[in-house]
């Protein structure tokens, strides 16, 4: 029982560090902001959560601890952390930065022409 508990918790915090590193990549790799702020949203946090709940896992069997600090940790990341990179991807957008070249559809576009239209 002991080592399936260790190689669970081996393997949780190996892909929460898998998907760190995936993030810092696509943040330096990434050709504009908008890519950046969904790889540092999307990646991070599944990352961040998947080490967390690994440190849970490993005090809650192993020293017999149920930190309630982790699990209030875990649900402030998940519900905020999505939340901050599409407001800040949202400002970028209505603060005009440009996107990549190779970005195919805009379909915020008009919606933005027409309110700014209707604000004037």
């Amino acid at each position: 029982m002991i080592a399936i508990a260790k190689a669970l918790i081996i393997l949780i915090i190996t892909i929460g560090v898998i998907f760190t590193i995936v993030t810092v990549i696509g943040v330096i790799r990434l050709p504009d902001v908008y890519t950046r702020a969904h790889a540092a949203s999307k990646s991070a946090t599944f990352g961040v959560l998947s080490v967390l709940l690994g440190v849970f896992l490993y005090l809650w069997i192993f020293d017999g601890y149920f930190s309630i600090k982790l699990i209030l940790g875990i649900a402030f990341l998940f519900i905020t952390a999505p939340i901050g990179g599409h407001l800040m991807a949202r400002a970028a957008y209505m603060s005009d930065v440009k996107t990549t070249d190779l970005t195919v559809k805009d379909d915020l576009a008009p919606v933005v022409q027409e309110a700014r239209k209707e604000q004037k």
